[in-house]
């Protein structure tokens, strides 16, 4: 087992539902189940027509837009982006850096299902194991998971057109895809975060392309996020910390002196990539750039968040306690939230993808030189298979632009699963 420091939670199979559970606690979910969706939306000056997103109502409804991208700008981004999906391999090989910036304008929404597919490298697994996903969908399941799941799924996005209706065709993909994906890794098997994520690709595109998308991104963007002990998202707490250090540094004194540790915000926004925090138009434009770009994304919003809601002096004279930290946290201003603020502000960080390597480095080079309390070793011991399923990620590849990856098309074919 690795070693834990101070702060550091052991967490066995229990606790890693425990604190994935928090993701789920969502007010939406309490205010429609405890009645009806009608009940509910009746008591909000009647029912609202869907959104653009499809949202009736809760957090994430998005109110018409005072601005609007002109349909002849449109028009031309979208014709700039059925270029390159028809010659992708050319653009991401030669021009990658336009690629790049087109994704941080944001993408056309007619397009936004193809391109991530393209992003992710998911349509070049999912054209690898043609007919696999039919074989894993005929599975029964380990009834552990199936159980966790179905208990789940009516929780995520109750407020959305597709997620409304209990045992509708959007709550029975969605049991499809997490059921899948947990005989496709029976490692990890099914973790409450990982519905959200499923949710948001199924507002997107049919069953079998999320459910190869759920892949690629668990497997190589959030790469050990989901395996027991929630290892990687410990690693990613201290590098998220000690880049706060340096780009803020009494912010992240304030932190500390008030211990609100990382847990009680961090797995909400990383291991769900935002979307349970933002505005969905924001959402959308963070998971533009995180398909494209990687994980630094991430680390990059996580630290614009906090230079605008505990930044400045006055913010933290005013949060002085555990409690008022965490309710900043919790109530970010809307104009800090806002897709254009964030992402230009996200690009403005005086922090450079090597920053964040070394500071990978350096937080793994710690957790392995802690002695292991239990028995007096160290965390470089070997470990059995079960308490250290993966190694952490390479920090050389870690914060690289993922897209790249797989230009060349050399992802692995899934095995047979027996």
């Amino acid at each position: 087992m690795s070693a834990m420091g101070p702060t550091d939670v052991a967490m066995d199979e229990d606790d890693r539902q425990e604190v994935a559970s928090t993701i789920d606690s969502d007010d939406d979910y309490n205010s429609v189940y405890n009645g009806s969706i009608r009940g509910s939306l009746s008591s909000l000056n009647g029912p609202r027509q869907p959104d653009r997103y499809g949202f009736t109502g809760g957090k994430q409804y998005t109110e018409q837009r005072d601005v609007v991208i002109p349909v002849e700008v449109l028009r031309k981004r979208e014709l700039k982006w059925l270029d390159m999906l028809d010659n992708w391999d050319l653009w991401m090989g030669r021009r990658f850096k336009k690629v790049k910036q087109r994704c941080r304008k944001g993408l056309p929404p007619a397009l936004r299902a193809r391109a991530w597919q393209y992003l992710s490298g998911s349509k070049k697994m999912m054209d690898k194991n043609k007919g696999k996903f039919d074989e894993i969908d005929a599975m029964p399941g380990d009834p552990r998971w199936v159980d966790e799941i179905e208990r789940d799924i009516h929780r995520q996005f109750p407020w959305h057109e597709m997620f409304a209706e209990r045992g509708g065709y959007g709550q029975q993909d969605l049991f499809r895809v997490l059921k899948a994906y947990s005989i496709y890794n029976p490692r990890d098997g099914y973790c409450q975060a990982m519905a959200p994520i499923a949710a948001v690709l199924l507002m997107h595109m049919p069953v079998e392309q999320a459910f190869w998308m759920m892949v690629s991104i668990c497997d190589k963007y959030l790469i050990g996020y989901f395996s027991p002990g929630l290892e990687a998202i410990q690693v990613d707490r201290d590098v998220l910390f000690g880049l706060l250090k340096k780009v803020l540094p009494y912010t992240y004194k304030h932190l500390k002196k008030w211990k609100v540790e990382p847990i009680l915000y961090m797995t909400e926004w990383f291991m769900c990539v935002f979307v349970r925090t933002l505005p969905w138009g924001s959402v959308l434009r963070v998971w533009d750039m995180f398909l494209c770009e990687g994980v630094k994304v991430m680390f990059r919003i996580a630290l614009v968040l906090f230079r605008y809601t505990l930044g400045r002096a006055d913010q933290l004279a005013k949060s002085q306690g555990l409690y008022e930290t965490m309710d900043r946290l919790r109530n970010i201003p809307d104009g800090v939230m806002e897709e254009e603020f964030l992402v230009r502000e996200s690009l403005r960080l005086r922090i450079t993808e090597r920053d964040m390597e070394k500071e990978h480095a350096v937080q793994l080079s710690k957790r392995r030189a802690k002695p292991n309390k239990s028995d007096g070793h160290s965390s470089s011991s070997v470990d059995s298979p079960d308490s250290m399923p993966m190694p952490p990620p390479d920090p050389r590849q870690r914060f690289r632009n993922r897209s790249r990856e797989f230009l060349d098309g050399n992802d692995v074919a899934m095995s047979d699963v027996s």
